[in-house]
């Protein structure tokens, strides 16, 4: 991906970017309300396993995000350069790690994972547009610590990768990264589950926290989503140090790696 910029667009020449990107979010909306009553029902209660099931409704969920992406690269408002994208579709079972400077984070890694899944917050379960899609992939409710590594040991031991942003919200502007929380530390210890970090560099601001979703990026933001080697969760031995111990120790490291690769 080549780090300069692209040029900021200004006036009219504008308006074309501003209507593409949202028509995007808004086909994408429709689309996920629509798929949501009709085809992905229809996947989840097809005969099979459950994990079967699931698994076919998160390929089609991992579908409809890359034609999502594919809409917004051709609005020109992002454009995405994977680099060992290979890590992706072989990974099974892992917890992945990723920064999150922008809105579309999520839906950029999971149109390059078929198998993802992720834990949503209670808003996204409200939310008529959202809702029948992560209760059909299987995503998993932010619903209390014990509750919530129960889910995730089952999703996991399931084969499906676990989608965990240690920042928690978007990257503030002007930083490198929020400081990380503990809870894919946590998560991937008490769980035995390696780790897959995920960096994702971005050569233009847009799409941040302190910006509405209408507000479309004047400048095409580059990213390129970097898959790094797995980390393995041995290397974090719980019976050496205890749990509180090592999650910190493990969450201290990733935060220095991503901060070393981003800068």
């Amino acid at each position: 991906m080549d780090n300069a910029p692209a040029k900021r667009l200004t006036g009219i020449a504008y308006i074309p970017r501003w209507l593409g990107g949202v028509s995007c979010y808004i086909v994408f909306g429709l689309g996920g309300l629509l798929t949501s009553l009709t085809i992905l029902p229809l996947l989840r209660f097809w005969p099979g396993t459950r994990e079967q099931r699931v698994s076919r409704v998160q390929k089609a969920v991992h579908i409809m995000f890359r034609g999502f992406v594919h809409m917004l690269s051709w609005a020109g408002v992002i454009k995405v350069t994977p680099v060992n994208k290979v890590r992706l579709s072989e990974a099974r079972g892992k917890v992945v790690v990723i920064n999150h400077p922008t809105l579309v984070d999520v839906v950029v890694l999971i149109s390059l994972m078929p198998n993802a899944g992720c834990i949503v917050k209670q808003g996204i379960w409200r939310n008529p547009f959202m809702r029948g899609v992560v209760a059909c992939a299987g995503y998993i409710p932010n619903r209390g610590a014990e509750l919530l590594l129960l889910d995730c040991k089952q999703v996991l031991d399931s084969g499906t990768n676990l989608i965990i942003f240690p920042e928690g919200t978007r990257t503030v502007l002007g930083s490198v990264i929020n400081d990380f929380a503990r809870g894919a530390a946590n998560i991937a210890l008490r769980t035995k589950t390696d780790i897959l970090p995920v960096i994702l560099h971005t050569n233009a601001s847009g799409l941040t926290k302190q910006e509405a979703w209408y507000e479309i990026p004047r400048r095409t933001i580059g990213m390129r989503v970097e898959v790094g080697e797995t980390i393995d969760h041995i290397r974090y031995d719980t019976q050496a140090g205890g749990d509180a111990k090592m999650a910190r120790l493990l969450t201290r490291d990733l935060e220095d790696h991503f901060k070393k690769e981003l800068k």
